[in-house]
């Protein structure tokens, strides 16, 4: 493979190998006065109606820049997904241009193409690698239908602040299970082979940081020790990359005054020399001119010049590669063997992909075969059941199958909010509501708009004959993802007076919540007696939904983030370092005055129709490795299945420890009355951390290990460990 690299850099001009380095996304051209950014800003900011928009919308056409591509100015797209496209530009591009390079297509696919399941970080609730995995193989398998070859996915971005929007893309607060995680959808996207035509290249992102961004607010600056850069953002990176994520995408911030896109030791040291990554990197979208207005960069040209130097493979689409790459090597400000090296890096990519033997993967009649099968449908009903999270249930649930059902709120009916963010090629169509399923298992119900309840005069009239309103509330799905962070963590004010006057009706109220980040809803518990934490759960939600309501399945999520009572609290998060003066009743303890200290719903927390106990908590050394035990028992009268948390504490260390720090977990199946010992195997090396001159370190002395099903209720075990040498 080398050398076939080798030879084609010999024989491509300056222009062809800049070419390769340019992703180009179709241009979208119409009968507006304005350029389509505007055009959406001017939708965005209410200048125009969405009528309005799609009016002009509707005159649209793509300019998909066959000129340049013929020419060799274009290595790769973003943004297609159809394989009648895909094929006729990759035939222009082996057929019509000079060297007959394959063109690689990217997407991104974060939680299906166009079988879409929950959120990322709804996922994550179900703690379950081998689903996660299923869902992603899925997703390729679907992607690759339409001619995909590469995901910007997994994002892996620890996420300790609801305020941010991205929190949604990721595996929430800890770094360990967003680690598993991004592994597990690694494995998933790119399967055993890459040659194989259902298998996408997996792009790690955001890299790196960029879960930590200051308040919240998205594209912010990012500020972080080393230590702390190394201990609880850095690792989840690493283990995608040595698991063989073959594409690594820079994140847009800055990481302590230097922007990721041009940040040389980042790109260079620690992802190519310290962790031996030797696949391609690519920009986020137009990040490398946005280098400019960082105000690192004089100009596109000498951000251009910056971000290939640090070790940028691909532009994605700000054209500042193919406007100044090749004028950057003639004026010798920029080495060729720099250029050669991003597009050899790229070129290994296209032929572990096998494109120059076999560049079209698909057809049109495979896409409509492979897209939205009933057994992908199967699986995403599956990954919304498990993730799931029921939070409160006073006994009202699983309901009858006979009872009669007032639905509340216009989430219970509206079809393409079940989607959620980054659902792109997913339509509202694709997907089931609460209403749907209803309707479709002939449950007797009704539904009514907030508007409706809160016009009412009665509520209890309204409601007499009902069993039990389902309260649908939380998010729409454009509330969360990027560029949607919020400073209000509230359900909505009409949600609000909803839930205020169904509290008033004489009936039970179940609340459902859709979301993409933690709500702050400490008032939902007063109201409703029972509250299922449904996210944005992707196609087959409403069966979901109802599949866990009625008892068909018992629910089994856990959060992966914590929920606070206020925004005022955020970030908050359960690995937070100890400090001397904890919270407690003194007035001088590390505590707000408004909310008590302990969250509304801690990181790991969620309820069944069964119910767990703990026993017998065990802690056995060996000479690299710490064995945790304990007994878990099914005290219940229904099956279940408990996800088992294994938390550790350094008591006493050369810098302030986190107060409790997840290690491992298993998901184990108990049968009624079943009781087990649950056994996690902890290399020793998991529970080291980097001392004040960052040398690794573990160390002798005691430690705690905290085993439960959450991370605030646990059994605790003292026990004294040799270290091991450094």
């Amino acid at each position: 493979m080398e050398k076939k690299i080798k030879s084609l850099l010999d024989r491509m001009t300056l222009e062809e190998k800049a070419g390769q380095l340019q992703q180009c996304g179709p241009s979208i051209v119409g009968a507006f006065d304005v350029d389509f950014e505007e055009l959406v800003n001017m939708a965005y900011d209410g200048r125009i109606s969405g009528e309005e928009f799609q009016r002009l919308m509707s005159t649209a056409e793509q300019d998909y820049h066959e000129s340049e591509l013929r020419a060799g100015r274009i290595g790769s797209y973003n943004g297609i997904s159809d394989a009648k496209i895909v094929n006729r530009l990759q035939k222009i591009a082996v057929e019509e241009t000079r060297l007959g390079i394959p063109l690689l297509f990217g997407y991104d696919v974060l939680h299906g193409y166009r079988t879409v399941t929950p959120i990322p970080l709804g996922e994550s609730c179900a703690w379950d690698p081998d689903l996660w995995e299923r869902t992603a193989r899925m997703s390729a398998e679907e992607a690759g239908a339409g001619g995909i070859h590469m995901t910007f996915a997994p994002m892996v971005d620890v996420s300790k602040d609801a305020r941010w929007g991205r929190i949604s893309e990721g595996a929430g607060e800890d770094a360990y299970l967003n680690a598993k995680y991004g592994v597990a959808k690694v494995k998933g996207f790119q399967g055993s082979s890459l040659k194989e035509p259902d298998t996408m290249i997996a792009c790690v992102k955001h890299f790196a940081g960029y879960g930590a961004v200051e308040s919240g607010r998205d594209y912010n600056r990012v500020d972080l020790s080393p230590q702390k850069l190394y201990e609880e953002y850095l690792p989840p990176y690493e283990a995608c990359v040595r698991a063989g994520a073959r594409a690594v995408m820079p994140a847009f911030n800055d990481l302590d005054g230097v922007p990721c896109t041009i940040n040389q030791w980042l790109l260079r040291k620690v992802l190519r020399e310290d962790w031996q990554f030797d696949g391609m990197t690519i920009s986020d979208a137009n990040a490398i001119a946005e280098c400019v207005e960082h105000g690192i960069a004089a100009d596109r040209r000498d951000a251009a010049a910056k971000a290939l130097l640090a070790g940028v493979d691909m532009d994605m689409t700000s054209d500042c590669y193919s406007q100044h790459v090749v004028h950057l090597v003639e004026e010798g400000i920029l080495p060729e063997e720099v250029l050669d090296q991003a597009v050899g890096n790229i070129l290994r990519i296209k032929m572990e992909l096998g494109l120059f033997e076999h560049p079209f993967r698909t057809d049109e009649e495979k896409e409509k075969k492979t897209i939205l099968k009933p057994e992908f449908r199967a699986t995403a009903r599956k990954a919304a059941e498990e993730s799931m999270v029921l939070l409160e249930n006073s006994g009202i649930l699983p309901l009858r199958t006979e009872c009669r059902i007032a639905l509340s709120g216009e989430l219970a009916g509206i079809r393409s909010e079940m989607s959620g963010t980054w659902a792109i090629k997913c339509s509202g169509e694709d997907c089931v509501s609460i209403a749907d399923a209803c309707a479709q298992r002939r449950i007797e119900y009704e539904t009514y708009t907030e508007e409706e309840i809160i016009r009412c005069d009665s509520v209890e009239e309204l409601f007499q004959g009902y069993d039990v309103i389902l309260a649908a509330v939380g998010e729409k799905k454009n509330q969360s993802g990027e560029a949607a962070s919020r400073t209000d963590l509230a359900l909505a004010p009409i949600q609000k007076k909803m839930l205020e006057r169904l509290a008033k009706s004489g009936r039970p109220v179940v609340a459902v919540i859709f979301n993409g980040r933690p709500l702050a809803i400490p008032e939902l518990k007063g109201q409703a007696q029972a509250i299922l934490e449904a996210w944005h759960p992707g196609v087959e939600a409403g069966n979901a939904i109802l599949n866990i309501l009625f008892g068909t399945v018992n629910p089994s999520g856990k959060l992966t983030t914590t929920f606070p009572h206020a925004v005022g609290e955020c970030p908050v998060y359960y690995d937070h370092i100890r400090t001397g003066r904890p919270a407690g009743r003194s007035k001088f303890t590390s505590k707000y005055l408004d909310v008590p200290s302990e969250p509304v719903y801690p990181f790991g927390y969620g309820l069944s129709y069964t119910a767990y106990t703990y026993s017998d908590l065990e802690i056995a050394e060996r000479k690299e490795s710490v064995t945790v035990s304990v007994k878990v028992k099914n005290v219940g009268d229904v099956d279940g299945m408990e996800i088992v948390q294994c938390y550790f504490h350094d008591p006493v260390a050369l810098r302030v420890r986190p107060v409790k720090k997840l290690i491992d977990f298993v998901k184990t199946p108990l049968s009624a009355g079943e009781e087990k010992r649950v056994v996690f195997e902890i290399p020793k090396e998991k529970l080291g951390y980097y001392d004040p001159q960052m040398r690794f370190v573990v160390e002798a002395g005691e430690y705690e290990f905290f085993v439960g099903g959450n991370s605030s209720d646990c059994l605790v075990c003292r026990t004294n460990l040799c270290g091991l040498s450094n």
